[in-house]
């Protein structure tokens, strides 16, 4: 007997994105189509014809039903939908929420808790589920990195930035989100920890600053000159007296140089009342490209981004590590 081809049951990574923004399209569309049944379709079509957001939303919904180059891929995962495919549907799901969210809104307003409770029902819970599938478009395509970090094969993902290393040729590829910022070579780059940022664990702190020459041989300020020395004496007082405080609370930091600017004191007392060993919220690095045959490329930025979690932190960890290792 012939033996039957099985079928394959594994998706293609993306599918599911794309199945997920048709459905939507197709929930929206089959809403307003009913709605238009309940009335006159010549007047509805009459009051289309001249309504803004009507006509936004119609293209809302081809490009949603369509969905003109979209194409799930193995390579990009999380990114089947052409880019600028992406920034409209987000451009209009946001106009969408906003015009559905103002127009419940008038309505709560004028008409009561009561009356909207009654048109929910009504509805069968149209009034929320609208404004909810607007919300799930725009999160859908929001921005993201090319794919998940996957340590093993040299693919790290920070923000909507994607990494991939190849350890043999020792090149690596930079995205943004589905669009390839370039290509390099893994020996010229280096991951730059600006000042918050944890490496390996440590807070990094900020580039010291020289101390004030001393001023011993100078003569006596003027009359009109001793205002901002006794502003800064007040501020240095003030200071001790946060650092005193802080010491009594049980928190360790490094006491200040009396003869330091007042740049370098403030920097001291932040870094010291950050706790140890934890990052800063907004801290940021850089990816940094130093090509010693490019001209005009040292030390240039390749992408600067903002770590928001711990998954982008250890990915930053791991790059920077990975970097070192080629």
């Amino acid at each position: 007997m012939a033996r039957t081809r099985p079928t394959p049951t594994a998706t293609v990574p993306g599918a599911g994105t794309l199945f997920a923004l048709r459905a939507i399209g197709l929930v929206i569309l089959a809403r307003w189509l009913h709605s238009m049944a309940q009335m006159n379709f010549v007047a509805a079509l009459e009051g289309m014809a001249s309504s803004p957001a009507a006509s936004l939303n119609l293209v809302f919904l081809f490009l949603l039903i369509v969905l003109p180059g979209a194409k799930a891929r193995v390579e990009r995962p999380f990114h089947p939908l052409p880019q600028w495919l992406r920034q409209a549907l987000r451009f209009f799901g946001v106009l969408g929420l906003l015009f559905a969210i103002g127009s419940i809104g008038v309505f709560v307003w004028t008409a009561g808790w009561r009356r909207t409770f009654h048109a929910v029902a009504d509805t069968n819970g149209w009034l929320v589920a609208a404004p909810a599938l607007y919300a799930a478009v725009v999160w859908i395509c929001r921005p993201r990195a090319l794919w998940r970090s996957n340590f093993a094969a040299r693919r790290f993902a920070i923000g909507r930035f994607a990494v991939s290393i190849d350890a043999a040729t020792r090149t690596t590829v930079v995205w943004r989100e589905s669009r390839k910022v370039g290509q390099y070579d893994a020996r010229e780059l280096s991951v730059r920890w600006l000042c918050g940022a944890a490496q390996g664990g440590a807070v990094a702190s900020g580039p010291a600053l020289l101390p004030a020459p001393p001023q011993t041989g100078d003569p006596a300020p003027a009359g009109g000159v001793a205002e901002p020395a006794a502003v800064s004496d007040a501020a240095h007082a003030a200071d001790t007296t946060d650092t005193t405080a802080t010491l009594g609370a049980g928190q360790s930091a490094a006491t200040p140089d009396p003869g330091a600017p007042a740049a370098q004191r403030a920097a001291s007392a932040s870094s010291a009342a950050a706790p140890a060993g934890k990052p800063a919220r907004r801290a940021k690095i850089e990816l940094l490209w130093d090509s010693p045959a490019a001209a005009g490329h040292n030390r240039q930025a390749v992408f600067r981004v903002g770590l928001a979690s711990e998954g982008d932190r250890t990915a930053a960890r791991a790059l920077d590590t990975a970097l070192k290792q080629v």
